[in-house]
């Protein structure tokens, strides 16, 4: 279904890129994230102060969104969290509804069964939408397309036999039905193929959805290769507007490609983020820090992220988890500064061992 056609005086940039006329016939991420939430999503299992805590970091989250009186489709914020769906199996429907019951309206799946239950998130996320009085147009969804090297040989969700090409779309019919809707937010390549021939394939039929209005942005993940990220920019018709990739020091925490990003406009997300950190937060340093800012060490590497321009995926399974994130996330866009100085943020920055000049805000 092709969306509605935007009128070109709504037409803003997305994360400060000018959209290209040739795009002008969809609208662009159309969200009023957090701001319906309300009420509806104080958390009715926490008493008290803390759920006093809760109500009011959610009410500080809707008063710090809005839309003209257009209609005008939000940006989409660097400072929020997006709900991670990975390897959640039977739970899936379950966890996303909780997730949504404590304030995420941004989730990622992926088309690729092995790892993720898409029709999981569907049901939970629409079940979760009836229960609070919420419409499509109040989530950003955002799943991916495996290749056939990423998927298990018993279980690949399209033709494995048929060209790149018609593999993608047959996935992409997949993911709409599995997450109940006509149109996506984003569509991610979960990886590169070995060769940019290939991966030029599977974009530019990613291209083809954007410009049929079926998908607003398109990006890619697990690219850790600075020159192979530079060429896909370079031969994209339609710009990335999304890298997804492991936050690690193996890859020296992505530095090149996180400032590649920040100049060409590309939202960072990462993932990981406190698994492969979890050393770090468990320093005396990160824990004292953490302390005097009211947050828990994982919420600290959170607001860090978010500091830097950061998008990270949190795929926590606990309900109070959600909930002090959800809270974390409130705060920052309620304008609050969690690192008061740059001293702290070079504190943060050194214990997780990142190469100097790695901060980016």
């Amino acid at each position: 279904m092709r969306l509605p056609a935007w009128p070109l005086y709504n037409i803003v940039s997305v994360f400060g890129r000018k959209i290209s006329p040739s795009l002008y016939a969809f609208p662009l991420v159309s969200m009023s994230i957090m701001k319906s939430v309300g009420s509806q999503s104080c958390a009715e299992n926490l008493s008290g102060s803390a759920q006093d805590d809760h109500c009011n970091a959610m009410k500080a989250t809707n008063q710090g969104e809005s839309s003209d009186s257009k209609g005008t489709a939000m940006h989409l914020s660097k400072m929020h969290l997006i709900y991670g769906t990975a390897w959640k199996k039977d739970d899936t429907a379950r966890l996303v509804a909780d997730a949504i019951r404590s304030g995420f309206r941004f989730i990622d799946t992926a088309c690729q069964p092995k790892h993720y239950n898409e029709p999981g998130v569907g049901q939970g996320w629409s079940e979760a939408a009836a229960e609070l009085g919420l419409t499509r147009q109040d989530f950003y969804l955002q799943t991916k397309f495996t290749s056939v090297s990423g998927q298990d040989p018993k279980n690949i969700p399209y033709d494995r036999t048929k060209p790149i090409e018609e593999q993608v779309k047959e996935s992409l019919e997949v993911s709409l039905k599995n997450l109940r809707t006509d149109y996506l937010d984003a569509l991610v390549l979960h990886g590169p193929y070995p060769s940019m021939t290939s991966t030029l394939k599977a974009w530019r039929t990613m291209e083809s959805f954007v410009e049929q209005g079926i998908v607003r942005l398109i990006g890619v993940s697990n690219m850790y290769d600075l020159a192979e990220l530079e060429e896909l920019y370079e031969k994209a018709t339609i710009k990335p507007s999304i890298l997804q990739n492991r936050f690690y020091a193996e890859s020296d925490f992505d530095t090149e490609i996180r400032a590649f990003c920040k100049e060409n406009d590309v939202l960072y997300q990462s993932f990981w983020t406190l698994t492969a950190n979890r050393d770090a937060l468990a320093t005396t340093e990160v824990r004292k820090l953490a302390k005097t800012k009211g947050l828990s060490p994982q919420t600290l590497m959170y607001a860090f992220m978010m500091t830097m321009g950061h998008t990270p995926l949190d795929g926590t399974t606990n309900l109070k988890h959600m909930q002090e994130d959800i809270a974390l996330e409130s705060r920052i866009k309620g304008g609050e500064k969690i690192f008061a100085s740059e001293d702290e943020l070079r504190k943060m920055a050194e214990v997780l061992g990142m190469p100097d000049g790695g901060m980016f805000w």
